[in-house]
């Protein structure tokens, strides 16, 4: 059931369980799929019954977790990318960690999808540290005791291609353009050279041999770490939190989006997100020039996803891009 929904030209934004909501979405018909899952009940996001974050065990979060793999599957188009940011997850105490990326992998491939590649994403650990307060990494516990310790637990993103031949190549006839990350991060030689590409860059470069800036931005997309997204840039979330949530994390990074969006979609293709939140992967997809469509549970995330939504201007005309023919169960 859809509680509420914006519907613009680029882009739809609805309120309900993502689940029942993509029951109204025809199949094949999705470009690409990003998102970030409820890290089992790592995080309390809210007390809704629907809610992925609310489970008796971890086990039972995965028989919840393979319906919407199910549906994504059956909703977006063969030979297709989704992309899911995800990380290992802490057990209380002496427990260790669970193996979250590993089973998100297996659920895929027992859902049609291959499994296509890894981004493992850094963090820096004191900036994690202060934020989640793990004990763990603290310098502290190194000193007290280092077999308590552990690093900072890298994010990843897991790249998958459902099964199937691709009917549309997705393609770069000048490579890549744009570089989304953080220039900090470069060395003097790396950002002087980026510099210059830059200025001498001709947007109607098309040798391939040639186009040294977009091998430049290729070699740093093309890494399996990428140590260079910008922590600070995301979407505001501050406001959508309410007193039931639970050691909320910030929003995915803009700078993972739309790597993901430039890299697996063409311009005016569509992106799909299940677990919306306040709207980064809708919002990474319509910057980019492509359409998003965004479920989220959560009230105050989905008033918070319009209102980031609404910042983008010149986004006016309504369409309704669940308005088509459902031959799916």
């Amino acid at each position: 059931m859809v509680k509420n929904q914006l519907i613009k030209e680029n882009y739809a934004l609805y309120l309900g369980d993502c689940i029942t909501a993509m029951k109204n979405i025809a199949d094949n018909t999705m470009d690409m799929s990003i998102y970030s899952p409820p890290f089992a009940s790592m995080y309390t996001y809210s007390s809704s019954d629907y809610d992925l974050g609310n489970n008796k065990n971890y086990e039972e979060f995965l028989i919840h977790y393979k319906f919407v793999v199910k549906e994504i599957s059956r909703i977006l188009k063969p030979g297709r990318m989704v992309c899911v940011h995800c990380m290992d997850i802490p057990k209380n105490g002496e427990n260790g960690l669970i193996d979250f990326p590993g089973d998100i992998i297996k659920i895929h491939q027992d859902n049609g999808f291959v499994f296509w590649d890894r981004k493992n994403i850094w963090k820096e650990p004191l900036r994690v540290a202060i934020r989640t307060r793990q004990r763990a990494l603290m310098h502290q516990q190194l000193c007290n005791d280092t077999l308590k310790c552990r690093g900072a637990l890298a994010d990843y993103l897991l790249i998958f291609k459902k099964k199937g031949n691709n009917e549309i190549p997705v393609i770069k006839p000048y490579g890549l353009t744009v570089y989304d990350g953080d220039l900090e991060m470069m060395n003097k030689e790396e950002l002087f050279e980026y510099q210059e590409l830059i200025k001498i860059y001709d947007t109607k470069y098309t040798n391939d041999k040639t186009n040294r800036l977009s091998q430049f931005i290729w070699r740093r997309y093309a890494s399996s770490a990428w140590e260079d997204i910008r922590a600070n840039v995301c979407l505001s979330y501050k406001e959508a939190r309410d007193k039931e949530d639970s050691r909320h994390v910030c929003p995915l990074q803009l700078d993972i989006i739309t790597r993901a969006v430039i890299l697996y979609t063409n311009e005016n293709e569509v992106v799909f997100t299940p677990f919306m939140g306040v709207g980064s992967e809708v919002y990474g997809a319509v910057i980019k020039n492509r359409k998003g469509i965004g479920i989220e549970l959560k009230d105050s995330y989905f008033n918070q996803a319009v209102k980031n939504m609404q910042a983008i201007s010149n986004i006016n005309n309504e369409i309704d891009l669940f308005n088509q023919n459902n031959d799916g169960d």
